[in-house]
């Protein structure tokens, strides 16, 4: 079947290419790393960074788009490096509507130490559901990356891992709630770290990480007003 292009696909391009302003924002990335990548909702066309552009140069236009295979559907430019690391996520979790990948410092710092991150914050119970699991090591450019996700996360109530020796991938619903774990991700990461400087950490007793991640996942913000 041929690919034509409809105004879900240039929504999806618009916001990919904005979010990735937040990386920038929240001091995720640097240089050129880092990406998010988009599902068209109800569809297997994926919207990613392309390989190698400055932030600063980002636009719509330049959003590469392509299959759940990597064919590329839409844009001149190749996609980001880790797009098979993407797409493999989106094959294996069809629930999946973004994913991030940054090497934010701190959460980066623990995937060289090969630590999971541990689950001593309520912020953590509330996002995480427990601890932010490590991932294992694995060459750039495969499916392996994306493999290992897979393989972490379906263990796991997190929306992030940190990969080892690599970096932080997130997920989300969509490509703004795989960008918010990442951001979260980063700010636990450093507070644990800082923590671990004055002592060691009190972990939280499962039934109280089940019980905050509950209120936070079901109760927590505003309700929708009644019509």
């Amino acid at each position: 079947m041929s690919y034509q292009s409809t105004p879900e696909v240039q929504e999806m391009k618009e916001r990919v290419c904005a979010l990735h302003a937040e990386l920038l924002r929240w001091g995720l990335v640097t240089w050129t790393s880092g990406n998010v990548s988009g599902r068209v909702p109800g569809t297997d066309v994926i919207v990613i960074k392309p390989s190698g552009v400055s932030y600063d140069d980002l636009t719509p236009d330049l959003m590469v788009v392509t299959d759940l295979d990597g064919k590329i559907l839409e844009g001149d430019l190749s996609p980001s490096s880790d797009a098979e690391s993407h797409n493999e996520v989106y094959r294996r979790m069809p629930e999946t509507g973004g994913v991030v990948h940054t090497h934010s410092p701190y959460a980066t710092a623990w995937a060289a130490r090969a630590e999971p991150i541990p689950c001593v914050l309520t912020a953590m119970a509330d996002e995480f559901g427990g601890e932010i699991p490590l991932g294992p090591f694995a060459l750039i450019g495969s499916d392996a990356i994306g493999k290992g996700i897979v393989e972490t996360l379906r263990g796991h109530r997190s929306p992030a891992v940190i990969m080892q020796n690599h970096g932080v991938f997130t997920i989300g619903k969509d490509p703004k709630s795989a960008v918010k774990a990442a951001v979260m991700t980063e700010d636990v990461a450093r507070t644990v770290h800082i923590s671990r400087q004055l002592g060691e950490p009190v972990p939280i007793p499962q039934a109280d990480v089940d019980s905050l991640y509950d209120r936070y996942q079901n109760v927590y913000g505003q309700a929708p007003k009644e019509q």
